[in-house]
């Protein structure tokens, strides 16, 4: 399931093997936050149980996709913040626009 859209140039090689969340190249799309979340909630569960296992390679695998998840729920709530700060600019008229005055 995608959770947004990578800006990798097609055809190219990627070594995450469809571990997107780890990329900087994913741009997230905001409407997949709930998924996001849900991933992030699973790696933090599967974390736990790593280290209560003492699989500790598997831990860092697993931390490594935890940071990746964070950054990306982080990416789409600046996307958020940006979006509901724009400013309107307003359209100018023409006259403004074009570098002379029409006569009255």
């Amino acid at each position: 399931m995608s959770v947004g859209t990578c800006a990798r140039a097609f055809g190219s090689p990627c070594v995450h093997e469809h571990a997107c969340v780890r990329c900087s190249l994913l741009r997230p799309d905001p409407g997949q936050r709930a998924r996001l979340e849900e991933i992030h909630d699973n790696l933090q569960a599967r974390i736990i149980e790593a280290k209560r296992e003492g699989w500790l390679g598997e831990v860092e695998g697993l931390q490594v996709s935890y940071s990746g998840v964070k950054d990306k729920l982080a990416q789409i709530d600046a996307t958020l913040q940006r979006k509901a700060a724009a400013t309107e600019l307003g359209m100018p008229s023409f006259g403004s626009i074009s570098g002379r005055a029409s006569a009255p």
